[in-house]
């Protein structure tokens, strides 16, 4: 059978990758070293026309069957890697290969530890653990194999995204049986429950971390949000204020409402109601319509109360918000990244940039007793800041000529 690549190829030139090594022998020059997780596969970093894919070895049968789940995901619009094609036909006796593409300032969970992973880090990304299952299973996909490794994080704000970034053992069902959402929280359970361990003898879990407490974090944070999203509230009819509460808790998780289910509890006056949640992306949708700019939902929410911030200073209260957003972009945004040195910005994405210069602008405002204004906030941010901060993105070299 020849070597034959399936899928959405963007780039032709993944054909002339040395398929006929086992990926570990792969020569450096096609290669780029990026961060990895622990996965049981051999995993690697191709550079190829200035993009950077992800591949990993594995049988066909799952090389396929993966490929196939995370098109599934990114139908729904999921948090999950990109999927480009799957290999086969490769030398006899290598496995066949999944490309995906590298999602871009995205780290495996070591990587966000800095020397130990500690208290505060670990909640935000169980945080971000538990949004990411609640997510996938209103699409009704079972994980089976939930953990802290088959997951990439991207900075977001003071939290983080979470994103799949391992399908191997999913399915995708019309709609996720009560049996199956359980069994996945077992699973994830175990998973981080044996991550904690191995990072205790490792010497990398902060010695206030418990990995028994760790593990029941992510069952109790997961539970108190599908119930938020997915209980019934009982109320009466003059209560609908709750109800209105309710959607503002979920927008502030990042839910939408779309629809409301509401029916007359039987021989009482109460109505009984249950909001229809979709897809994350409450404050994203809304910065993308207004700027285009495509950011994490948190950094979309900062972004926006800034924008919100520059209507109000400059009396732009009545205008059209498309066009306050558009000089927000012009006069703010925009000259924020701008005043940041090319040879930084590559460090961290550029709604992720703009969040941590306003937050160092409260510092320094706070400091001082007033506000330091935009301009000098920047320049002391990149002096004191930036400049020590690891690079979050692929660093490419020159393409040869």
């Amino acid at each position: 059978m020849p070597l034959q690549i399936t899928g959405a190829l963007g780039d032709p030139d993944l054909i002339r990758l040395p398929w006929e090594l086992p990926l570990e022998e792969w020569p450096a020059r096609h290669l780029v070293d990026l961060p990895r997780g622990i996965s049981r596969h051999v995993v690697r970093f191709a550079r190829l026309g200035g993009k950077v894919y992800a591949i990993k070895e594995i049988s066909e049968r799952y090389a396929k069957r993966e490929y196939k789940l995370l098109w599934d995901l990114a139908r729904l619009d999921a948090p999950a890697v990109e999927p480009v094609a799957y290999v086969t036909g490769r030398e006899e006796g290598l496995d066949s290969a999944l490309i995906t593409r590298h999602l871009q300032f995205s780290l495996p969970y070591r990587a966000v530890m800095s020397g130990t992973l500690r208290p505060d880090t670990l909640t935000r990304l169980l945080d971000a653990l538990a949004v990411l299952l609640v997510r996938l299973h209103l699409t009704g996909f079972y994980w089976g194999d939930c953990s802290l490794s088959n997951t990439l994080f991207r900075r977001d704000a003071g939290a983080f995204a979470a994103y799949l970034v391992d399908a191997e053992t999913g399915e995708m069902h019309p709609m996720i049986s009560e049996g199956q959402r359980l069994q996945d929280i077992e699973v994830a359970y175990t998973n981080l429950f044996g991550e904690m361990l191995d990072l205790e003898a490792g010497g990398l879990l902060h010695p206030s971390v418990d990995p028994y407490d760790t593990a029941e974090q992510i069952t109790a944070r997961y539970h108190r949000l599908w119930e938020e999203i997915t209980q019934d509230e009982i109320i009466e009819e003059v209560d609908w204020h709750k109800v209105e509460n309710r959607i503002r808790r979920l927008n502030l998780l990042g839910f939408d409402v779309a629809e409301m289910m509401v029916r007359r509890k039987v021989g009482t006056g109460r109505l009984i109601v249950r909001p229809k949640v979709v897809d994350a992306g409450h404050h994203q949708r809304r910065l993308l319509r207004l700027t285009g700019l495509d950011t994490e939902e948190n950094q979309a929410r900062r972004l926006l109360n800034d924008l919100d911030g520059f209507r109000v200073a400059k009396g732009l209260r009545h205008e059209d918000e498309a066009i306050v957003a558009h000089r927000w972009l012009a006069e703010v945004f925009q000259p924020t990244i701008e005043a940041i040195p090319d040879a930084l910005r590559r460090k961290l994405e550029p709604a992720q940039l703009f969040h941590e210069v306003l937050d160092h602008r409260w510092f320094l405002s706070e400091k001082a007793g007033s506000d330091v204004g935009l301009p000098a906030a920047v320049r002391s941010y990149v002096d004191t800041v930036l400049v020590h901060k690891p690079d979050e993105k692929a660093l490419l070299p020159d393409e040869p000529q």
